[in-house]
């Protein structure tokens, strides 16, 4: 049993030393203060009435202890048997997420299918965020019209892949993730056996892509297995950041391709799609005059939405596989 108390009071010594690792940094110290300074009792405390001496002595530390090097930060929390991400890239999620909460991310694997201005930006989110899995899929390069809004988009990466610049940025944000990069055009019969091979492995599944007959096969594929997913709508001619909103696909509005997705949702029997979308109403510009439909000439898009779209995305997942509680 004193053997007992002695380990209680080493905790507590141990986790004043670290500042209160297991809580507010003065409480422990003071705990800490408090159980060894407290003066012996002529009255039998709990602890004594129960064979154990509780008294300061029974705390002291040995002559051999006190002359020994003190111990580093690292070799405290082994002791506490408490992992600690003080000094590390995740130090500051810990504080509000919980070590259980990134433990929980960093087991994760997220997969994000499509890498442009949102799909990009999420990824850049959840590699900062400490996902320790990530699957990336996409067949573009980056082009000059790209750099207004993607994370991959600089002039030193112009004519590279978007795939392939993802990883790096992703190996450069935290090496310890481990990327699966792959360099493919996503078409509707593409989707099953791309998904079949992930299913049950897949914590989430982020759609970032344009394709309309794409994004309905995911959906499709989702619904029907129930594979964890977000789908991104149209931040196309959207100026207004504070109008996005998280919602199922039938509960959208003003949003031009949600319509599309929630009509043909209806009509494929898919019963739910989680999407986030924008309910600000798309600003009207007509086409350059004798430009092809496919030039989408009357579609632009502000530097700051997509990376909102991603950031949001990627919160969102962060969140609920930490298990934050709704706000």
């Amino acid at each position: 049993m004193a053997e007992n108390v002695n380990s209680k009071n080493a905790t507590i010594a141990d986790e004043a030393a670290l500042g209160g690792a297991a809580g507010a940094g003065a409480p422990a110290v003071d705990a800490a203060a408090s159980a060894v300074d407290a003066p012996a009792s002529g009255a039998p405390s709990s602890a004594s009435a129960s064979g154990v001496d509780a008294s300061p002595r029974a705390f002291a530390p040995s002559a051999g202890a006190a002359a020994a090097t003190p111990r580093t930060r690292e070799e405290i929390a082994e002791s506490l048997r408490v992992r600690t991400r003080r000094g590390t890239p995740t130090e500051k999620l810990e504080v509000i997420m919980t070590s259980a909460g990134l433990d929980r991310v960093e087991a994760a694997t997220v997969m994000v299918i499509g890498l442009g201005g949102v799909g990009s930006n999420c990824v850049e989110a959840l590699a900062r965020g400490g996902v320790g899995h990530l699957i990336v899929i996409d067949h573009d390069i980056v082009g000059l019209s790209n750099i207004n809004r993607q994370a991959i988009a600089f002039h030193s990466t112009l004519g590279r892949k978007k795939h392939e610049v993802v990883r790096d940025m992703v190996h450069d944000i935290n090496p310890d993730c481990e990327v699966e990069a792959l360099d493919m055009f996503l078409r509707a019969d593409d989707v099953a056996p791309l998904l079949d091979r992930y299913l049950g492995k897949v914590d989430m599944l982020i759609d970032a892509i344009d394709s309309v007959s794409a994004k309905l096969a995911i959906a499709e594929y989702a619904d029907r297995t129930g594979m964890p997913l977000i789908s991104s709508m149209g931040g196309a001619n959207k100026l207004h950041p504070e109008c996005l909103r998280f919602a199922d696909v039938s509960e959208t509005r003003n949003d031009p391709l949600a319509r599309v997705m929630r009509k043909e949702c209806r009509k494929r029997g898919i019963r739910r799609l989680r999407v986030l979308y924008s309910c600000e109403e798309p600003v009207k510009r007509p086409a350059v005059e004798g430009a092809e439909r496919r030039e989408r000439t009357n579609l632009g898009t502000a530097s700051f939405m997509p990376p909102i779209f991603g950031q949001m995305l990627a919160g969102k997942v962060l969140c609920e596989i930490a298990q934050v509680p709704e706000a």
